[in-house]
């Protein structure tokens, strides 16, 4: 069975292509990891965990459920991350999480997606990034391979040490939501509601106004909210005004 969390569709689209290769069931975390939902889940497949790179490592949040889940059946998992660049030295920590887990750890690959961390760097066009979610799909396609074959995916990455001090650093003094604003464009819609993890964002309503997110100090930062906002509503500071917002281009 493949699992995928996914901020804004790089990792959806990866988790459900190599389902689509491995005619394998798919099954987004979301839901499970907002309700912190560790239930049994069953496979008569090897696990595939897909995700996105938060400084190269997993997003801690999947991380931990991960390490709690009650994921029954076939012993192997695998894990798929997604990046912009590298995952660093992301597959040692995947593979510590695999033994914690209680399963066989059978590799980690990565996949170069369009970047989408708007807080720090820019992100694509629509165009361009069509065309690297299109060379990605050669990669993907690869590892559902090795997938089938029951075989050890190949890793490429750094160092677990550089993995851990670059971690380190991003939670510690990157990972905050109090830069977090809306403009003029808020319609009070609620989506930056629904789309968050962590149930960080909620609206408020002082007497009289309109009702506008709030950002509670929960934040992972997986831009979803500000991507995924219609409406073009959300900034970070004022690095992200000129930016352009993403969503993965393409869907399975």
């Amino acid at each position: 069975m493949i699992l995928y969390f996914s901020g804004t569709g790089n990792s959806e689209y990866v988790a459900k292509r190599i389902a689509q290769k491995t005619e394998d069931e798919v099954l987004n975390l979301f839901d499970r990891l907002r309700n912190d939902d560790v239930s049994e889940i069953q496979s008569d497949k090897p696990w595939v965990i897909v995700a996105p790179t938060y400084a190269w490592q997993m997003p801690h949040i999947v991380r931990d459920w991960l390490k709690r889940a009650q994921l029954t059946g076939d012993p192997r998992v695998y894990f798929v991350l997604t990046c912009g660049t590298s995952i660093g030295g992301a597959g040692a920590f995947a593979k510590a999480v695999a033994s914690e887990m209680g399963k066989t750890y059978k590799g980690t690959a990565p996949v170069v997606m369009p970047e989408n961390y708007i807080a720090i760097f820019n992100t694509p066009g629509q165009e361009k990034a069509m065309e690297i979610v299109d060379r990605a799909e050669e990669k993907i396609d690869r590892i559902a391979e090795t997938i089938n074959e029951g075989a050890y995916l190949e890793e490429l990455g750094g160092g677990r040490l550089p993995s851990m001090v670059m971690n380190w650093g991003f939670h510690k003094f990157i990972i905050a939501d109090r830069k977090f604003r809306t403009n003029e464009n808020c319609t009070s819609c609620g989506q930056c509601v629904k789309v968050c993890p962590t149930e960080n964002i909620y609206l408020d309503s002082p007497e009289g106004t309109k009702r506008h997110p709030v950002w509670s100090g929960r934040c992972i930062h997986c831009m979803a909210c500000i991507n995924r906002c219609p409406f073009r509503a959300i900034e970070y500071g004022s690095s992200t005004e000129s930016k352009e917002r993403y969503r993965c281009p393409k869907t399975v």
